[in-house]
């Protein structure tokens, strides 16, 4: 029942939040938050909030998945590329709605248990890759959408090279005055370069480049 009534009330909060698109609503509603936090948290799983996943990493607000997830406009054609798997909970709200989705976790470990939490969900459309994912996914370019949840100090170039023309990308930037500013963006690619619309004010972890240490 504590379940229920909380995720009663956190679409609701998302509803007031800005997110009304009802397919994100749905995906949303069926999705089990609490599978993607850890055990230790699973009562505040429904709560608006980010909660704390290891390797100094996180599960992304409800209401920022939501938001992000509506803003990138999908439709179940396109082919996603997601940097930042962390537990999976994005991409399992990413899956139903496109055709294909790519997903870079910097860290074996969270992307080993993302995939376990996929296969449980039988989400069967999910591709995951661990290594760096500032340089995008070269093999599997170009992609329709491109959603990033780690702040990056600008929009990396290589992502905005895998993105196609009429491609739309989503994520937070960090323009470097302070940690805690940053700016969601949605840049969408055209034959003349790329155009950017700030979307609101966000918190994420950074996005650090490199593999694993």
């Amino acid at each position: 029942m504590f379940e229920e009534d909380g995720k009663a009330q956190l679409i609701l909060e998302l509803r007031q939040g800005g997110v009304t698109d009802r397919r994100v609503i749905d995906v949303m509603e069926r999705i089990p938050r609490e599978l993607f936090v850890p055990e230790a948290l699973r009562e505040q799983a429904y709560e608006n909030i980010a909660l704390p996943i290891g390797l100094h990493q996180t599960v992304s607000q409800p209401l920022t998945v939501g938001l992000m997830t509506q803003s990138l406009d999908l439709t179940d054609r396109m082919k996603v590329l997601e940097i930042g798997t962390g537990s999976g909970f994005q991409s399992s709200v990413l899956s139903p709605l496109c055709r294909r989705l790519y997903t870079i976790e910097r860290y074996r470990e969270l992307s080993q248990g993302a995939e376990k939490r996929f296969a449980d969900l039988r989400l069967s459309n999910i591709t995951t890759r661990v290594g760096d994912g500032s340089l995008g996914w070269r093999e599997q370019a170009p992609f329709e959408r491109i959603i990033v949840t780690a702040a990056a100090h600008d929009i990396p170039p290589f992502l905005v090279e895998q993105l196609s023309i009429g491609g739309i990308m989503v994520l937070p930037v960090n323009d470097g005055r302070d940690e805690n500013d940053q700016r969601l963006l949605k840049v969408t690619k055209t034959e003349e370069g790329i155009e950017t619309e700030e979307l609101g004010t966000t918190r994420f972890v950074p996005l650090v480049e490199g593999d694993e240490p």
